[in-house]
């Protein structure tokens, strides 16, 4: 039976786990790094990474978690005076330092008034046991999300990119933190170069295997001062970067495959375009995933519609 909606958004989980207030991410640059940047998995990062594309203006390594907190809520607030908030610690990997400092930090977020929970995001590499434990019992008293940056389920795609991990990493990371009763979400990078279409839906296949509160998607985009873009400037052949159309009916095939339970957070990323080499295609998130409904409608389709169960 067709659903009253065409996917699960996450404005509908919030509604669900706030019943009574609508909840803002906040983002938190706290400063750290990443083991295949300082050297203990490798050097130089991510092939695709720049992190300044996802760090707001008012996240700024250099003031701290509260000082960061205080100017993302000013912003919000003016709009939304009601408005409760999740501290999301974004930059980088979240949870790679010492658990005394990062429980500190994380602790400093939850003692902000107006912040009802944390979303961390991180490597599927970087969850000691003692951390989850932290994370098990905080998940009992507030909101809990841990995203884990699984961005293919290749390893052949992963070695590629530089990411230091492997796809059962990915695995083994998100089931343990389900186990826990936590709220576990993953990211995935759809048109990494070397993966053909059929390797990006089985993608779909996997995460719909998994125990998954959340899902983010997003296109390839090639950004300046990376290694990737070092890559398409000497051998273009090995990408191909969507257009709108292209994509959209990429995304809604990927989420025919999915189940309804699983919250599709986000379809798309937007780098500063300063940044951004290509694909620009000059949208803001909004206006791209009024477009998904639009499709999603015209075809008279929806997420689950292809997902088959699996033991």
């Amino acid at each position: 039976m067709k659903p009253e909606k065409r996917y699960h958004e996450l404005a509908d989980f919030f509604h669900q786990v706030f019943p009574c207030f609508k909840v803002q991410k906040i983002s938190i640059n706290a400063g750290f790094t990443c083991p295949n940047r300082d050297g203990t998995k490798g050097w130089g990062g991510c092939t695709y990474c720049n992190n300044q594309t996802f760090s707001p203006d008012y996240c700024q390594p250099t003031e701290s978690v509260s000082e960061q907190l205080e100017r993302g809520i000013r912003f919000f607030a003016r709009k939304y005076p009601a408005m409760r908030y999740l501290a999301y610690f974004q930059a980088y990997t979240n949870t790679y330092d010492t658990p005394e400092r990062l429980i500190r930090l994380y602790e400093e977020a939850l003692a902000y008034p107006g912040v009802e929970g944390l979303i961390v995001g991180t490597r599927p590499d970087c969850m000691p046991d003692a951390l989850l434990a932290y994370f098990e019992a905080l998940s009992r008293k507030c909101f809990v999300l841990i995203e884990y940056g699984v961005e293919s389920t290749l390893d052949r795609t992963l070695e590629r990119i530089n990411r230091g991990h492997t796809a059962a990493e990915s695995e083994e990371a998100i089931r343990r933190t389900a186990a826990r009763g936590i709220y576990t979400g993953a990211h995935l990078i759809l048109g990494l170069p070397g993966e053909s279409r059929a390797d990006m839906l089985h993608h779909a296949e996997v995460m719909s295997r998994l125990p998954l509160t959340t899902l983010k998607l997003h296109q390839l985009q090639l950004i300046r001062h990376t290694r990737m873009a070092k890559e398409y400037a000497t051998s273009p052949e090995d990408f191909h970067f969507f257009t709108v159309d292209e994509y959209i009916d990429l995304a809604i095939d990927f989420i025919e495959r999915l189940p309804r339970r699983i919250v599709v957070e986000r379809f798309v990323s937007q780098s500063p375009k300063d940044l951004l080499i290509q694909p620009d295609w000059g949208l803001k998130n909004y206006a791209f995933t009024a477009k998904v409904d639009q499709r999603l409608a015209e075809r008279d389709t929806y997420q689950g519609r292809l997902f088959v169960a699996h033991n």
